[in-house]
């Protein structure tokens, strides 16, 4: 097996053949021996996220809107703007800040369900975000007090989905009105706001294209129990991103199902949303780590469950992240080498700072060595922390 054998499935096949591949796995090589970084480093490759924001822009009939806490770095989000992306969800007064810091031009939609009073009041009157969410009256009634009855709002209900099995988070649980409660909510909005829409989101790595015509079955019996006019519908972000070991069907597959379910429930009036986050980020990302200490079938990295790596623990078994060791020496992984499925722990003194794997990677990786780590754009940076005094690390920008 050869480098680039090892690394072409933490490439990934999204941009272009083999032999551009190859290339890719050489500069990003080069660029690890050059830095030769003993901290994590992050690598975002410009081209593969502006591809995959294409994708959605070119085939989703509506709106794209970047959920930004999936990767809030600077880098990403001026990406996206240059991409074409116009329009942002934000959580968060800080997401709001650093948005409009960035572009006085985008629009921002507050899509927390819950608000405190000083954020809904900066973000409406500070940065002119005039678009929020809401799944109870409570909220509401902040809404209309902190922006002092603002006659421009366009207000969102946020409905709750059946549990999802195809998702690997089902954000129902957290969030959204039943389908009584949110024939409710329409009916009290519509009397105060200047646009009114619903939304639901499917749940995290939804694999399954048919949630959203089951979503969109639920939205048109809310709309006729509110018996209102609508102006807005967000079929929510949960798009799946092809990490190894998971089949998922074609993201033009999702698009579909969405067309179908707006054109067959007479949505077409609408302006029609959707907001995606991992499948924006999640293969444009890579992150490097080395390793400090081998134990057998186990390798102390530098980077872990407090840094980087947080998925990697928590969603083991429910999707893989591809790796690839990239020797210290500069050499090259032949294809005698045999690979060993190993276990990874992160730098802290805490014994839940653990990934099970397997991760396989070459029999002879030893201290020293760096593990790249694929599929890492989404949550990485955006979950790191101190801990343990082991926050340090780098954030790179590729253009290839």
């Amino acid at each position: 097996m050869n480098d680039f054998g090892v690394l072409g499935s933490v490439l990934g096949s999204t941009l272009s053949p083999c032999s551009h591949q190859e290339q890719i796995f050489h500069q990003i090589r080069d660029l690890v021996l050059t830095q030769r970084p003993v901290h994590p480093m992050h690598i975002l490759r410009k081209p593969v996220l502006t591809f995959q924001a294409r994708r959605f822009l070119d085939g989703f009939n509506g709106t794209v809107m970047f959920a930004v806490k999936s990767n809030p770095h600077e880098d990403v989000i001026r990406t996206l703007i240059q991409a074409g992306i116009t329009c942002f969800d934000a959580a968060s007064i800080e997401e709001v800040r650093l948005i409009r810091r960035l572009s006085q031009d985008v629009r921002i939609h507050f899509m927390h369900t819950v608000k405190t009073r000083e954020a809904i009041r900066e973000a409406y009157f500070d940065h002119q975000v005039r678009v929020f969410v809401i799944d109870t009256l409570d909220e509401l009634h902040k809404i209309l007090h902190e922006t002092e009855l603002a006659s421009d709002l366009t207000i969102f209900v946020r409905l709750a989905l059946p549990k999802n099995k195809d998702a690997t988070v089902d954000f129902s649980a957290k969030f959204g009105a039943t389908p009584k409660g949110a024939a409710l909510l329409l009916h009290e909005a519509r009397l105060v706001c200047s646009r009114l829409g619903i939304m639901f989101h499917p749940g995290t790595q939804s694999s399954n294209p048919e949630i959203f015509t089951k979503g969109l079955t639920v939205v048109a019996d809310v709309i006729k129990r509110a018996n209102v006019k609508v102006d807005c519908l967000d079929v929510g972000g949960g798009f799946p991103a092809p990490y190894p070991h998971r089949i998922i069907p074609d993201l033009s597959l999702f698009f579909q199902f969405i067309h179908d379910g707006v054109k067959a429930f007479g949505f077409e009036g609408m302006d029609l949303y959707c907001e995606p986050g991992r499948a924006l980020v999640a293969e444009a990302g890579l992150l490097v780590t080395r390793v400090e200490l081998r134990k057998d079938k186990t390798l102390y990295l530098n980077d872990g469950v407090y840094g980087g790596l947080i998925e990697a623990a928590k969603w083991a078994g429910e999707f893989a992240f591809p790796v690839a060791c990239i020797p210290q020496d500069g050499s090259d992984v032949t294809e005698e080498t045999a690979l060993l499925p190993f276990r990874f722990c992160g730098p802290t003194c805490d014994s839940l700072d653990m990934m099970k794997g397997p991760f396989e990677l070459p029999e002879t990786i030893q201290e020293g060595d760096w593990v790249l780590i694929g599929m890492n754009g989404a949550y990485s940076n955006a979950c790191r922390t101190d801990f343990n005094g082991f926050g340090q690390n780098k954030f790179i920008s590729v253009d290839f």
